[in-house]
């Protein structure tokens, strides 16, 4: 059998190829959404994308007899391991054709790639991290992905734990209907937390925009400092992350909770640009945006992207109320469903509140590890 090869990314071709290699993988798979060609550029670019300022990363690419056959990305994220006091190194960007041989050669690879830099484990996907496109899809191929989430075939999952990984830890997300939501305890529960807890709240000033950022920056690291994985954004990666989405914000779907004046936690969800962008089959900026416009009515469904708390609020339920007030300011707005996730299986408030919700977890992602 002609021998795999595994290069390292350069040339401008070698990245559009890397890019361009999911159309091979999907081509024909009506789950599948297609990535726009710019977002995927940005992610990948190590000079703008602020990610790379504080990771270490190369991308790869497995050819068999000159045919691309797969690809993969190796990172060592400084800022994970000095949060969490370890050595993880982490794959992501994995597309591979059904071949164990070509799968172990990449995985290889981004072994390989870690422990030149000493890293002891070897975790995935991320792309590039875990405040980006994170987690294998395990269950609920027959749905397409939500806006910023990701898709796999089934059998990557196979590629995966034969080469030896096994799970760290799985990630659902649940589908909530306005339907269902609204249950008399529910809203009681609500109705309780907000007055004991002084709470109020305000969609993002679409004027004071940066104001609203800065406030967001704030409560963002602080109230996620301790969930499996986390790793704080840097300012620049908010700042960058922001004006990638501002596009796309409903004000009012972007939900700042207050207690006495101050910003305690806050709400992010989108509506699911992915459903336009699913008739995108090329995943140029210019059809994409003509898809956007011509198709926006066909959204019925929001993504709660992020939510939370300051620590000192986690067992007040306030973010419960972020949870239902964002359900409200979606029916206002006309959304018949929405997606909560992902969520951490042992993040018990948040899966707590979504059960609340009635939501029922339609899609699972898993993050695998092993040693190096």
């Amino acid at each position: 059998m002609t021998p795999i090869t595994i290069r390292p990314v350069r040339t401008k071709n070698d990245h559009d190829r890397f890019i361009k290699f999911v159309w091979k993988i999907y081509e024909g798979n009506s789950a599948w959404v297609p990535p726009l060609l710019m977002d995927r550029r940005k992610l990948m670019d190590m000079q703008k994308n602020p990610f790379y300022r504080h990771a270490e990363a190369e991308f790869y690419i497995a050819e068999r007899g000159g045919e691309m056959v797969g690809r993969i990305a190796a990172i060592v994220n400084h800022n994970h391991n000095k949060e969490h006091n370890d050595r993880v190194g982490f794959f992501g960007f994995f597309e591979c054709v059904d071949d164990q041989e070509v799968a172990n050669a990449l995985f290889g690879e981004a072994r390989a790639f870690v422990l030149r830099y000493g890293m002891t484990a070897l975790r995935g996907p991320a792309s590039p991290s875990v405040n980006d496109e994170y987690g294998l899809l395990i269950e609920g191929f027959d749905l397409s992905p939500t806006v910023l989430m990701p898709y796999n075939p089934p059998y990557y999952a196979r590629l995966i734990e034969e080469y030896g990984f096994a799970k760290a830890k799985d990630l659902y997300a649940y589908h909530l209907s306005q339907e269902t939501v609204y249950s008399e305890k529910f809203q009681r529960v609500n109705t309780m937390v907000k007055e004991r807890n002084h709470l109020s709240f305000r969609s993002i000033d679409m004027k004071n925009f940066q104001r609203d950022i800065e406030l967001l920056k704030e409560v963002y690291n602080a109230a996620w400092a301790k969930n499996w994985g986390a790793v704080p954004m840097t300012m620049e990666e908010i700042d960058a992350l922001a004006a990638d989405l501002k596009p796309v914000i409903v004000p009012d779907l972007v939900i700042f909770a207050e207690s006495k004046g101050k910003t305690i936690g806050f709400a992010l969800s989108l509506p699911d640009i992915n459903v336009p962008l699913k008739y995108n089959k090329k995943g140029r900026l210019l059809p994409g945006l003509f898809q956007l416009f011509f198709r926006k009515k066909e959204i019925n469904l929001v993504r709660i992207i992020v939510l939370g708390v300051l620590p000192e609020y986690l067992n007040t339920g306030a973010g419960g109320v972020l949870f239902y007030e964002t359900a409200v300011q979606a029916k206002r707005l006309g959304y018949g469903y929405g997606e909560a996730g992902w969520i951490l299986e042992d993040n018990t408030r948040m899966v707590k509140s979504a059960e609340m919700m009635k939501g029922t977890i339609t899609k699972r992602y898993r993050i695998f590890e092993m040693p190096v």
